[in-house]
């Protein structure tokens, strides 16, 4: 594949050890407590039941107005009885949906986190994995399986229904393994498989930084990456799009909410950091693609 030209300098291993730090500041922290009988799934709840569960932080609820969990799952064709591998699920709010109602529904979620050869990343798979143990009756049983650039497959292949790329391929290119993570996905997923994309947008016309330095991806970029795997580009959507990111942020995309950054990743916060504008755009403007393993 033709490499876009880069416009930054700094190594692979500093910028992994920036996703890795900022994947930290994801982190839920200690397990939480089980919720009440009353708040455990029920048996073929739907999408938006599992979006409305209490068992969801506040926190984590407030943020539905960014990310559109309903309309971006239905638009990707999450359905009951799917198996679905969600790729460096982080601290889990995707996880939060996506378990509850895979195992209300009979499905499977096989979470392929980070690949533990760093003590933060081992670290962040450790609080991912206590968190889903102490609620089996929420999260019921998530496979755990890892994705990094010494991995093995992700999931039995051609084993998966749903495949889910959750603002993390700008990660994957800091790190050298975007490539990989593309022909992991296509070797788990059934032919007619789908792979789901949510990620930060570049400006259309930019020069892609080939390590997505700012954490954004041009999107002509990602579909190519995609079919050079191997996949065939189904449709588009705006669920996501957020046009009043104007992507020249100081601290990158990570300047925006959730991460609110005040100063350089690993410094510390700046005080006298004025937010206001920033804050007022709130999350950034997002792809959201749907593609499609070819059928045998």
């Amino acid at each position: 594949m033709r490499r876009l030209p880069s416009t930054t300098s700094f190594s692979r291993r500093s910028a992994l050890v920036g996703v890795l730090a900022l994947a930290a500041c994801g982190k839920k922290g200690e397990a939480s407590p089980e919720p009440p009988a009353a708040s455990r799934p029920a048996k073929g709840m739907t999408i938006a039941q599992a979006v409305a569960g209490d068992w969801r932080a506040p926190a984590d609820k407030a943020r539905d107005p960014w990310r559109h969990p309903i309309e971006t799952l239905e638009f990707w064709g999450l359905k009951p009885g799917q198996t679905v591998v969600e790729f460096w699920p982080g601290a889990g709010w995707f996880t939060d949906i996506l378990a509850p109602y895979l195992a209300a529904n009979s499905g499977k979620l096989i979470a392929a986190d980070l690949e533990p050869t760093d003590p933060a990343a081992v670290e962040i798979v450790e609080a991912y994995r206590a968190r889903l143990k102490a609620n089996p009756k929420i999260f019921g049983q998530v496979e755990i399986t890892a994705f990094g650039a010494t991995s093995g497959p992700v999931a039995p292949a051609g084993s998966a229904d749903l495949v889910l790329f959750l603002r993390n391929p700008h990660n994957w290119m800091a790190a050298g393994i975007v490539e990989k993570a593309f022909r992991d996905a296509f070797a788990a997923l059934k032919p007619g498989g789908v792979l789901g994309i949510e990620e930060h947008r570049a400006a259309p016309g930019d020069v892609q930084d080939a390590l997505a330095a700012d954490g954004y991806v041009q999107q002509a970029y990602a579909i190519r990456l995609a079919q050079e795997a191997g996949f065939v580009l189904d449709k588009t959507s705006e669920i996501n799009a957020n046009p009043k990111d104007t992507r020249d942020h100081p601290f990158g995309v990570w300047t925006l909410p959730p991460v609110r950054l005040t100063s350089p990743r690993g410094e510390a916060p700046d005080p006298s950091f004025d937010r206001t504008k920033y804050d007022a755009i709130g999350e950034s403007d997002r792809m959201t693609l749907r593609l499609v393993k070819p059928a045998a």
